[in-house]
């Protein structure tokens, strides 16, 4: 048998397919619960730092999915029909449109393997969602930040940003944007789309929609084939624990998109309670009124204590506070997560999600405490 030392060759580390992977930084998740506890010891946490929803989910999600429980041992539905089907008649998109994700990511994921080279470009925005410049970066590819305006996307920018790198292959808005909660015009939206080439992607990710029902931009998939909008089951459904998602755009980028996919990539109970959650618009309907309610009285809340923030579409608030990594520190110690914005450049800002009435009273009372004390 020949051993590894009768090979003349140098003894190095696996190198990664492109440098630009050494460039990336893990994906920072919100702190666990678990985490908090362990760290602290603390019991009674308040987690509003990744923006899930307090209600929870639709009934008929625990009925779907405690159907399926003696399924367990089959795979999925690959093509993932039903589902599908259900989002083709809610939409009013053919079925041959539809790609599913384990969650947004996954599918923002797949559109980048599936478009972008290591000679093509990517286009976002300054505090745009982390994942568009992480994507740039595991494909080789070169990601273009474009400043931001007023904390949403300057569209005019992004525009003269395509203009000046022709191999720009995909531009990324996220509408409302996360983590600052902006919403685009849709006329402003549609102008900006038709000013681009046919051959630039526009990936609209609309994580966010059903708490913005105005910013819904499915109208433009009639028009443009060159659009795709991705959305998840993981916000407004409740359903962030299964991890689905969708993408809508024209028949021929769906194909492309589902020979990337990975087989069996949404779980048996993902599609049995996407399809549920799908169903009952009614909890959609209540879900936004509480949350519509609670983002008032915390922005109150905000005022009253000379704290700033950015007018948010979503169900989570960007509020200016000086210190903000020692306020954080501060919240924690108590039993309170919320989301530093350190890592997008909003160093005296953190990202609060809207919690249930009884989370949200913990929350103002324990930073009111902690700016008094200050």
């Amino acid at each position: 048998m020949q051993s590894s030392k009768d090979f003349d060759q140098p003894s190095t580390r696996p190198a990664p397919a492109y440098d630009s992977i050494l460039e990336l930084a893990a994906y920072q998740t919100g702190k666990p619960v678990e985490e908090l506890t362990r760290e602290y010891g603390v019991s009674d946490v308040v987690k509003l730092a990744s923006n899930e929803n307090p209600t929870g989910c639709s009934p008929y999600v625990t009925l779907a999915i405690t159907e399926q429980l003696s399924n367990l041992a089959r795979y999925p539905d690959g093509k993932g029909y039903y589902l599908k089907q259900a989002l083709s008649d809610f939409n009013n998109v053919a079925i041959e449109c539809i790609t599913l994700g384990n969650g947004s990511n996954d599918l923002l994921d797949i559109l980048a393997r599936s478009f972008v080279g290591t000679n093509d470009a990517i286009v976002y925005s300054q505090y745009a969602f982390v994942v568009y410049s992480m994507l740039a970066k595991m494909q080789g590819a070169t990601g273009i930040e474009v400043p931001a305006q007023r904390f949403g996307h300057d569209l005019k920018a992004m525009r003269q940003a395509v203009e000046d790198n022709p191999n720009t292959k995909v531009v990324f808005i996220a509408n409302p944007n996360n983590p600052t909660g902006t919403q685009l015009d849709r006329d402003e939206l549609y102008q900006f789309v038709a000013s681009l080439p046919t051959s630039v992607l526009v990936v609209l990710d609309e994580a966010y929609i059903e708490y913005s029902p105005e910013s819904n931009n499915r109208a433009l998939l009639d028009e443009f084939d060159n659009v795709i909008i991705v959305r998840t089951f993981s916000k407004a459904y409740g359903l962030a624990g299964l991890r689905i998602g969708y993408a809508l755009s024209s028949a021929a980028v769906a194909d492309l998109l589902n020979r990337i996919r990975q087989p069996f990539n949404v779980s048996r109970l993902g599609l049995a309670a996407a399809a549920a959650a799908l169903s009952d618009q009614d909890f959609i309907t209540e879900v936004r009124r509480i949350n519509d309610g609670q983002m008032r009285w915390l922005k109150k809340q905000f005022d009253a204590l000379g704290l700033g923030f950015v007018k948010s579409h979503a169900n989570f608030i960007m509020v200016e506070i000086e210190d903000a990594a020692v306020i954080n520190q501060a919240l924690l110690e108590q039993g309170v997560i919320v989301r530093p914005l350190i890592g997008y450049g909003l160093e005296n800002w953190l990202r609060i999600t809207v919690g249930s009435a009884e989370d949200n009273t913990r929350l103002i009372d324990t930073l009111r405490s902690i700016l008094v004390n200050d």
